[in-house]
């Protein structure tokens, strides 16, 4: 009986996040450690590192978090300060961990947190590690927490071995020895300073601009995730640039994901990133298959095979991507939401490393991000127009009614036949002329997601506006 009353944790596409002091409490985040710590000690696993974005209290948790886990018989370290999901992951390689935890909610509101968890490889737990954890927590009282291990923490630092992953992946002195500038957009999140200390690291701090750059709960007032609506100030101060910022990087609430804006303000968005992370790691002598999530552009599968690579295609979530990438034979896997991982570097998803490619790329080239992708997309014979529309319906039975909508799919969609149905992750309609839309719901928010690629944006937004009216109706 007792155990029936437990609130139920939901662990979506990459962990469990929830609204603080609401269902992210005390009570449930022992539950979290408790049920991470019991899959540990089964599996034989020793020793974990616990790292922590800016959001409210993040500290307070992680070293909740590793109390539990050491009163649990676990060797536990918390990192000493803020650090982004990147720099955790490699540091449980690095220092040889079994696991980690990251307390983030990533790119959601300010008064979420979250409950990441990674692998000995650096990288998100497989769905069967999160599969098991969520099954024990259903089990796990508040009063069969095991507290008390403070004392028996450890703390780490991994900043400036994290600094020489990057120095083995990207060419300093080919950055040195351009005229590349950047901005750097932190939105308040964990990559505040990180980026300007490596920069500062190779004596070339002139060459960065912070934006946002001070940590902040609040990540000023926006929602910590590089996309246009949140990315006015960026946008702004890229119209105004007089010191010729060849363009503005921005990182999301724990700095996996990356944003762009170009000279004069305009969006470039993450599938524009992948493809020219792409073409310029295969530039450099790169190999291997290209993995995407199902919410990817074709552009970026259009390039892969102009260059003679493989692609694969997943589920929405990063895990799904790594899945492809621990089994080897992989250059680069990324998702719309703009977390892409490079293997070269970590099975992780890294903004800061990709803001630096992306840097050693203009520079190598001589060319502007937004020509180099339109020499692209002239490679491949396809124009790209994209966009997402976030539904909310207000709740499940709302979500369960417009997701039956879709049981049995229109004829067509705003004048566009549908030529064929796909059920990979969510409803995806293929329509004519290579234009498509996906309806599904959000793995880390109470929403609906609609996404769509068209030929143009006048399209994108017809097919969005008819999709929009055909699940709310």
């Amino acid at each position: 009986m007792q155990s029936s009353r437990l609130e139920v944790l939901t662990f979506g596409t990459d962990g469990w996040r929830d609204v603080i002091a609401a269902r992210f409490t005390d009570a449930n985040l022992g539950r979290a450690a408790q049920a991470y710590a019991e899959h540990l000690s089964d599996e034989g696993l020793h020793s974990v590192l616990v790292g922590y974005d800016t959001r409210f209290m993040g500290r307070r948790f992680a070293l909740q978090v590793g109390e539990v886990l050491a009163a649990n018989g676990l060797e536990v370290a918390v990192s000493a300060d803020y650090l982004p999901t990147p720099a955790l992951s490699f540091a449980v390689t690095h220092l040889q961990a079994d696991g980690g935890v990251m307390i983030t909610a990533s790119h959601n509101p300010p008064d979420y947190s979250g409950f990441k968890l990674k692998g000995s490889y650096g990288g998100s737990a497989q769905d069967a590690t999160y599969r098991d954890v969520a099954e024990r927590v259903k089990a796990v009282r508040p009063d069969q927490v095991l507290r008390g291990g403070r004392s028996n923490i450890g703390d780490f630092d991994v900043r400036s071995a994290y600094y020489g992953a990057l120095d083995a992946l990207v060419d300093v002195e080919l950055l040195r020895s351009s005229p590349v500038r950047l901005v750097h957009d932190a939105m308040g999140g964990s990559a505040a300073g990180w980026l300007a200390g490596y920069f500062a690291r190779h004596d070339l701090q002139e060459r960065l601009l912070e934006v946002r750059g001070r940590p902040d709960p609040l990540f000023h007032g926006v929602n910590p995730e590089p996309i246009p609506a949140n990315l006015a100030v960026t946008a702004e101060r890229m119209r105004a640039a007089s010191d010729g910022a060849s363009f503005a990087v921005a990182t999301d609430g724990d700095a996996d994901r990356l944003g762009v804006v170009l000279p004069g303000g305009e969006f470039f968005n993450s599938h524009q990133i992948f493809a020219v992370l792409l073409d310029y790691l295969h530039a450099r002598g790169g190999r291997g298959s290209v993995v995407k999530t199902v919410t990817v552009a074709r552009i970026v599968e259009r390039l892969a095979r102009l260059r003679g690579l493989e692609v694969v295609e997943t589920k929405v979530g990063f895990k799904y991507v790594l899945a492809a990438m621990l089994e080897g034979g992989v250059l680069i896997g990324g998702e719309e939401s703009g977390g892409i991982g490079v293997s070269q570097h970590l099975f992780e998803r890294d903004g800061l490393a990709n803001a630096l490619l992306l840097a050693e790329g203009v520079a190598a080239s001589g060319e502007p991000l937004g020509e180099r992708f339109a020499a692209l997309e002239a490679a491949t014979g396809w124009r790209h127009a994209y966009d997402r529309l976030d539904l909310h319906l207000g709740g499940a039975q709302a979500m369960a009614r417009a997701a039956a909508k879709l049981q049995d799919p229109p004829d067509s969609v705003a004048g566009r036949e549908v030529t064929s149905v796909e059920r990979l992750d969510g409803t995806k309609l293929n329509l004519a002329d290579d234009a498509w839309v996906l309806v599904r719901a959000s793995g880390t928010e109470p929403l609906l997601r609609v996404y769509c690629e068209a030929p143009t944006t006048a399209d994108v937004g017809r097919i969005l506006g008819a999709m929009e009216e055909l699940v709310t109706a």
